[in-house]
Protein backbone atom coordinates (compact mmCIF):
# COMPACT_ATOMS: atom_id res chain seq x y z
CA UNK A 1 0.00 0.00 0.00
CA UNK A 2 2.93 2.16 0.86
CA UNK A 3 4.47 1.76 -2.10
CA UNK A 4 1.30 2.37 -4.15
CA UNK A 5 1.00 5.66 -2.37
CA UNK A 6 4.57 6.67 -3.08
CA UNK A 7 3.92 5.99 -6.71
CA UNK A 8 0.80 8.26 -7.32
CA UNK A 9 2.22 10.84 -5.08
CA UNK A 10 5.69 10.40 -7.55
CA UNK A 11 2.85 10.92 -10.94
CA UNK A 12 1.30 14.12 -9.18
CA UNK A 13 4.55 15.51 -8.80
CA UNK A 14 5.61 14.84 -12.40
CA UNK A 15 2.40 16.82 -13.48
CA UNK A 16 1.75 19.29 -11.07
CA UNK A 17 5.24 19.36 -9.09
CA UNK A 18 5.07 21.51 -5.82
CA UNK A 19 7.11 24.61 -6.30
CA UNK A 20 8.99 27.08 -4.09
CA UNK A 21 6.81 29.73 -3.25
CA UNK A 22 9.20 32.39 -3.26
CA UNK A 23 11.56 32.07 -6.57
CA UNK A 24 8.49 29.42 -8.26
CA UNK A 25 11.15 26.87 -9.02
CA UNK A 26 10.55 22.96 -8.83
CA UNK A 27 11.03 22.00 -4.94
CA UNK A 28 13.89 18.95 -4.64
CA UNK A 29 13.21 15.98 -2.57
CA UNK A 30 12.28 16.69 0.71
CA UNK A 31 12.19 20.52 0.52
CA UNK A 32 8.54 22.19 1.64
CA UNK A 33 7.01 25.37 0.82
CA UNK A 34 10.58 27.06 0.39
CA UNK A 35 13.48 25.91 -1.40
CA UNK A 36 17.11 25.83 0.21
CA UNK A 37 18.46 28.27 -1.34
CA UNK A 38 15.64 30.92 -0.43
CA UNK A 39 15.65 29.79 2.87
CA UNK A 40 19.13 30.59 3.12
CA UNK A 41 18.52 33.77 1.56
CA UNK A 42 15.77 34.75 3.90
CA UNK A 43 16.30 38.27 5.11
CA UNK A 44 16.55 37.87 9.19
CA UNK A 45 16.55 40.38 11.60
CA UNK A 46 17.70 38.77 14.53
CA UNK A 47 16.21 41.40 16.76
CA UNK A 48 15.13 38.57 19.19
CA UNK A 49 18.61 38.77 19.96
CA UNK A 50 18.97 42.74 20.53
CA UNK A 51 18.06 44.60 23.05
CA UNK A 52 16.09 48.08 22.50
CA UNK A 53 16.03 47.09 18.56
CA UNK A 54 14.13 49.04 16.16
CA UNK A 55 11.00 47.72 16.89
CA UNK A 56 11.06 47.88 20.54
CA UNK A 57 12.41 51.64 19.63
CA UNK A 58 9.27 51.71 17.25
CA UNK A 59 6.95 51.07 20.06
CA UNK A 60 8.65 52.16 23.05
CA UNK A 61 5.97 55.26 24.52
CA UNK A 62 3.06 53.41 23.18
CA UNK A 63 2.25 49.98 25.49
CA UNK A 64 4.12 48.43 28.09
CA UNK A 65 5.85 45.73 26.66
CA UNK A 66 9.10 43.18 27.36
CA UNK A 67 10.34 42.33 24.24
CA UNK A 68 9.60 42.86 20.40
CA UNK A 69 11.11 40.84 17.54
CA UNK A 70 10.06 39.86 14.05
CA UNK A 71 11.42 36.87 12.18
CA UNK A 72 12.40 38.62 8.87
CA UNK A 73 12.26 42.16 6.67
CA UNK A 74 9.35 42.37 4.77
CA UNK A 75 10.33 44.40 1.77
CA UNK A 76 8.12 44.84 -1.41
CA UNK A 77 8.65 41.79 -4.10
CA UNK A 78 10.78 40.67 -1.15
CA UNK A 79 10.82 36.85 0.34
CA UNK A 80 8.78 37.06 2.87
CA UNK A 81 6.04 39.46 0.93
CA UNK A 82 5.39 36.41 -0.81
CA UNK A 83 5.63 33.96 1.53
CA UNK A 84 2.76 35.90 3.69
CA UNK A 85 0.84 36.23 0.02
CA UNK A 86 0.28 32.52 -0.17
CA UNK A 87 0.04 32.52 3.70
CA UNK A 88 -3.12 35.12 3.54
CA UNK A 89 -4.60 35.20 0.12
CA UNK A 90 -3.46 31.31 -1.31
CA UNK A 91 -5.65 29.49 1.35
CA UNK A 92 -2.34 27.95 2.07
CA UNK A 93 -2.50 27.49 5.61
CA UNK A 94 0.44 24.71 6.03
CA UNK A 95 3.05 27.48 5.31
CA UNK A 96 1.60 29.75 8.24
CA UNK A 97 3.20 26.02 10.06
CA UNK A 98 5.82 26.00 8.25
CA UNK A 99 7.63 29.65 8.96
CA UNK A 100 6.04 29.61 11.93
CA UNK A 101 8.29 26.22 12.74
CA UNK A 102 11.09 28.40 11.46
CA UNK A 103 10.25 31.02 13.70
CA UNK A 104 10.36 28.68 16.80
CA UNK A 105 13.47 27.54 15.88
CA UNK A 106 15.10 31.23 15.86
CA UNK A 107 14.05 32.13 18.78
CA UNK A 108 13.26 29.02 21.23
CA UNK A 109 16.75 29.00 23.00
CA UNK A 110 16.86 32.66 23.49
CA UNK A 111 15.37 35.04 26.50
CA UNK A 112 13.19 36.14 24.78
CA UNK A 113 11.00 33.69 24.63
CA UNK A 114 12.09 31.85 28.21
CA UNK A 115 9.06 33.14 30.40
CA UNK A 116 6.36 33.31 27.89
CA UNK A 117 3.07 31.15 29.30
CA UNK A 118 1.02 31.65 26.44
CA UNK A 119 1.09 32.50 22.46
CA UNK A 120 -1.98 34.42 21.33
CA UNK A 121 -2.46 34.67 17.78
CA UNK A 122 -4.31 38.28 16.64
CA UNK A 123 -7.66 37.63 15.99
CA UNK A 124 -9.66 37.48 13.12
CA UNK A 125 -13.23 38.11 13.33
CA UNK A 126 -15.63 35.24 12.64
CA UNK A 127 -17.11 36.32 9.77
CA UNK A 128 -13.65 36.92 8.49
CA UNK A 129 -11.90 33.58 9.50
CA UNK A 130 -14.76 32.03 8.09
CA UNK A 131 -13.82 33.37 4.51
CA UNK A 132 -10.29 32.59 4.45
CA UNK A 133 -11.17 29.02 6.44
CA UNK A 134 -8.25 30.21 9.05
CA UNK A 135 -6.76 32.48 10.96
CA UNK A 136 -2.96 32.93 9.44
CA UNK A 137 -1.83 34.34 13.01
CA UNK A 138 -3.17 30.69 14.38
CA UNK A 139 -1.25 29.05 11.85
CA UNK A 140 2.06 30.98 12.54
CA UNK A 141 1.63 30.25 15.89
CA UNK A 142 0.87 26.14 15.74
CA UNK A 143 4.44 26.17 14.19
CA UNK A 144 6.01 27.73 16.89
CA UNK A 145 4.08 26.09 19.45
CA UNK A 146 5.41 22.76 18.20
CA UNK A 147 9.15 24.31 18.27
CA UNK A 148 9.07 25.40 21.89
CA UNK A 149 5.95 23.52 23.48
CA UNK A 150 4.51 26.71 24.70
CA UNK A 151 0.63 26.53 24.75
CA UNK A 152 -1.58 28.75 22.42
CA UNK A 153 -4.55 30.47 23.94
CA UNK A 154 -7.00 31.44 20.87
CA UNK A 155 -9.86 31.83 22.97
CA UNK A 156 -9.39 34.63 25.95
CA UNK A 157 -8.88 37.37 23.21
CA UNK A 158 -11.56 37.77 20.14
CA UNK A 159 -12.30 40.58 17.59
CA UNK A 160 -15.56 41.54 18.60
CA UNK A 161 -15.95 43.98 14.94
CA UNK A 162 -15.26 42.98 11.85
CA UNK A 163 -13.48 46.08 10.57
CA UNK A 164 -12.59 47.03 7.29
CA UNK A 165 -9.05 45.58 5.70
CA UNK A 166 -6.36 48.17 6.86
CA UNK A 167 -4.44 47.79 3.32
CA UNK A 168 -4.96 51.16 1.95
CA UNK A 169 -5.09 53.04 4.94
CA UNK A 170 -3.03 55.70 6.27
CA UNK A 171 -1.53 55.67 9.72
CA UNK A 172 -3.91 57.28 11.51
CA UNK A 173 -7.10 55.76 9.87
CA UNK A 174 -5.53 52.30 10.88
CA UNK A 175 -5.09 53.27 14.42
CA UNK A 176 -8.55 54.51 14.34
CA UNK A 177 -9.93 51.43 12.01
CA UNK A 178 -9.08 49.30 15.01
CA UNK A 179 -9.97 51.53 17.90
CA UNK A 180 -11.64 49.05 20.65
CA UNK A 181 -12.27 46.12 18.06
CA UNK A 182 -10.71 43.39 20.53
CA UNK A 183 -12.56 42.46 23.59
CA UNK A 184 -11.48 39.83 26.63
CA UNK A 185 -13.70 36.39 27.65
CA UNK A 186 -12.11 36.37 30.74
CA UNK A 187 -9.53 38.63 32.59
CA UNK A 188 -8.36 35.52 34.72
CA UNK A 189 -6.54 33.04 32.49
CA UNK A 190 -3.73 35.90 32.08
CA UNK A 191 -3.61 37.45 35.13
CA UNK A 192 0.54 37.71 35.94
CA UNK A 193 1.05 35.47 32.71
CA UNK A 194 3.82 37.00 30.22
CA UNK A 195 1.93 36.97 27.35
CA UNK A 196 3.48 36.53 23.36
CA UNK A 197 0.94 38.05 21.00
CA UNK A 198 1.86 36.82 17.47
CA UNK A 199 1.15 38.46 14.08
CA UNK A 200 2.35 37.95 10.31
CA UNK A 201 3.63 41.32 9.92
CA UNK A 202 4.40 44.48 11.74
CA UNK A 203 3.96 47.74 9.90
CA UNK A 204 2.41 50.44 11.43
CA UNK A 205 1.58 48.55 14.57
CA UNK A 206 -1.97 50.12 15.11
CA UNK A 207 -3.59 46.47 15.48
CA UNK A 208 -0.94 44.94 17.86
CA UNK A 209 -1.24 48.41 19.72
CA UNK A 210 -5.32 48.06 19.88
CA UNK A 211 -4.38 44.13 21.44
CA UNK A 212 -1.70 45.62 23.91
CA UNK A 213 -4.30 47.66 25.31
CA UNK A 214 -6.93 45.27 26.11
CA UNK A 215 -4.62 42.14 27.22
CA UNK A 216 -3.60 44.88 29.94
CA UNK A 217 -7.04 45.09 31.33
CA UNK A 218 -5.49 41.71 32.86
CA UNK A 219 -4.09 41.77 36.41
CA UNK A 220 -0.02 41.86 36.10
CA UNK A 221 -0.17 40.78 32.65
CA UNK A 222 3.17 41.45 30.55
CA UNK A 223 3.45 41.60 27.09
CA UNK A 224 6.05 40.64 24.48
CA UNK A 225 5.66 41.03 20.81
CA UNK A 226 6.61 38.95 17.78
CA UNK A 227 6.16 38.90 14.02
CA UNK A 228 7.17 36.85 10.86
CA UNK A 229 7.94 40.64 9.07
CA UNK A 230 8.37 43.95 9.74
CA UNK A 231 8.90 46.68 7.72
CA UNK A 232 12.81 46.50 6.21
Amino acid sequence: MEIMRNLFRNFLNLFFPDLCVVCKERLSEGELHICTDCLFLLPKTNFHLQPDNRLEQFFAGRIPFQHIAAYAYFVKGGSIQSVIHELKYQRNPKIGNFIGELCGENIKDSDFIASIDYLVPVPLHPKREKQRGYNQSLEICKGISKVTGIAIDNETLIRKVNNKSQTKNSRFDRWKNVEDIFQLTDTETFKNKHILLVDDVITTGSTLESCAKELLKCDGCRISIYAVGTAG
